[in-house]
């Protein structure tokens, strides 16, 4: 299925967490780089809401980014959250350390190449300082219900920045 991986914040009090909610995210891309979007689910309780959005000229995995940064903005205070995602790209990248160690080393990744989309990663990190968030990545396109829906929000706003 997936697997968990919670963001190291072992040092913040569970005091400060009040909430805890579920935050579904996907991205498209027709071409890469081509026409995207992206969609997101929130969850809590029995409370949901979609997000979505897109742009003409861009890559797969900046809407993957922009679908967690977009989800993580919503949040008008300090959450857990469960952040369930198919990108490997930004759960692996988050949760092996990768963006941190290209942050460090001035967005230089190990291969000496520029890392990509630093401007997404710069918005995204301060939001994972801010909320305690535990990264559930699934297998995409497998019939996970909000992955699902995630996955037509995407692709209706991609559909648009087709045809714009």
């Amino acid at each position: 299925m997936g697997y968990n991986i919670i963001s190291d914040l072992s040092d913040r009090s569970e005091a400060v967490f009040i909430r805890t909610v579920q935050i579904f995210t996907d991205g498209a891309c027709s071409g890469n780089p081509g026409p995207g979007g992206y969609g997101v689910i929130l969850r809590y309780g029995a409370h949901e809401k979609e997000l979505s959005g897109g742009e003409k000229y861009t890559t797969n995995n900046r809407m993957e980014l922009m679908g967690v940064i977009v989800g993580l903005s919503a949040l008008k205070e300090p959450c857990r959250v469960i952040l369930t995602t198919d990108s490997r790209y930004v759960v692996d990248s988050i949760t092996k350390g990768w963006v941190y160690d290209w942050r460090a080393k001035g967005w230089i990744k190990s291969d000496k190449k520029p890392a990509l989309n630093v401007d997404l990663w710069e918005q995204l990190l301060p939001l994972l300082e801010l909320h305690k968030v535990e990264f559930v990545w699934v297998r995409g396109h497998q019939g996970h219900p909000e992955n699902e829906r995630c996955d037509r929000l995407a692709v209706a706003e991609r559909d648009k920045n087709l045809s714009a």
